[in-house]
């Protein structure tokens, strides 16, 4: 990864930050795109430019505002002169049984997990066809098997599962785009699981524990940097649980 630049929204905290610190780890320079989380983006910020100078720039935006995607495509083109991989990592996540259902959680969840990644990997795709670039998606075991209660978030992560495919084959040959899909990782800061519900999870899991977002980041940095001949597709880093649902 030395002389690559990343852009990876959501970039500065939990799974981001994981995948932030191991690309550059690994000598990737950094766009990271945060929303709310400012003070969690300086501080990673000042920690990985205190490895290497200027390697990491920080970009603020709501993903929601399509408008100003092709900006964090622009901002660092001109921060660091090329473009070499995308992360859609930024994601919403919260329940929308049937009957509770509304427009405005149809945008936030339909808007950071599919809208964002299309518009910024159709922005970004320039700047990639010409280094011969890579983009991965986060997208989440249960797009292929749903969960129950995520009415919306099941559509959104399936219809980024789509788009991964959709776009491996229109961006061939110059680009490649791959998916990680995530199981237990980190649970939701806001309770959504209780912890009956998470040891049920874990218990369904045939490796019967949790697992970290650096398996994560390890599996974003294979596909960005070992995975020459890999296009249109998803690994699953779930400890298994996606045979086990």
């Amino acid at each position: 990864m030395h002389g690559k630049v990343v852009l990876i929204t959501g970039g500065a905290r939990r799974v981001g930050a994981a995948i932030s610190r191991r690309l550059h780890a690994a000598g990737a320079s950094l766009m990271l795109h945060y929303r709310a989380s400012a003070g969690e983006a300086r501080l990673l910020q000042a920690e990985l430019n205190g490895v290497r100078a200027g390697s990491v720039a920080l970009i603020q935006a709501d993903l929601l505002d399509v408008g100003k995607l092709a900006s964090l495509v622009d901002q660092t083109l001109a921060t660091f002169g090329r473009l070499d991989g995308l992360v859609n990592n930024a994601s919403s996540f919260f329940p929308t049984p049937v009957g509770d259902i509304t427009p405005a959680a149809w945008e936030d969840l339909i808007g950071t997990n599919l809208r964002a990644p299309l518009f910024l990997s159709q922005a970004a795709a320039p700047a990639l066809k010409r280094t011969q670039g890579a983009i991965v998606n986060i997208t989440d075991i249960h797009a292929e098997r749903p969960l129950k209660g995520y009415v919306v978030y099941t559509a959104a992560k399936a219809g980024l599962a789509g788009l991964t495919r959709s776009l491996a084959r229109e961006l061939a040959p110059d680009v490649r785009v791959n998916a990680v899909a995530p199981g237990p990782i980190l649970w939701p800061d806001d309770g959504q699981f209780d912890e009956l519900s998470r040891q049920r999870i874990v218990s369904h899991t045939p490796l019967r524990r949790e697992g970290s977002p650096d398996d994560i980041a390890r599996a974003v940095h294979f596909l960005l940097a070992d995975a020459p001949y890999v296009t249109g597709e998803t690994i699953a880093v779930d400890g298994g649980r996606h045979m086990a649902i």
